[in-house]
């Protein structure tokens, strides 16, 4: 199962690639995969150095929130880090 965090578009440049912000991370993706016109500030979720989809900033918003409080949980203790692994980690012992 692939997971992908909301991230930010910080800037393009002229070859259709992107600057984006993901939980404070930076890094480049490129753009080519999206359609509609895209700009600073939007949103975009993606997967291997790709943007794959634009998002609205409200469902952005929810998901980074709740990533934030999965991550609030696992460092409090309050959920461990294989909770919720369907069982995957039988397989890796």
């Amino acid at each position: 199962m692939c997971l992908s965090i909301p991230s930010e578009i910080l800037e393009i440049d002229e070859f259709n690639n992107a600057l984006v912000q993901t939980l404070g991370v930076k890094r480049k993706v490129n753009l080519d995969l999206i359609d509609e016109p895209l700009q600073k500030g939007d949103f975009v979720l993606i997967h291997v150095g790709v943007a794959m989809e634009k998002i609205d900033k409200e469902s952005a918003t929810q998901s980074i929130k709740t990533y934030q409080e999965i991550v609030q949980k696992m460092q409090s203790g309050e959920i461990s880090s294989d909770e919720g692994d369907l069982g995957l980690n039988e397989f890796h012992r």
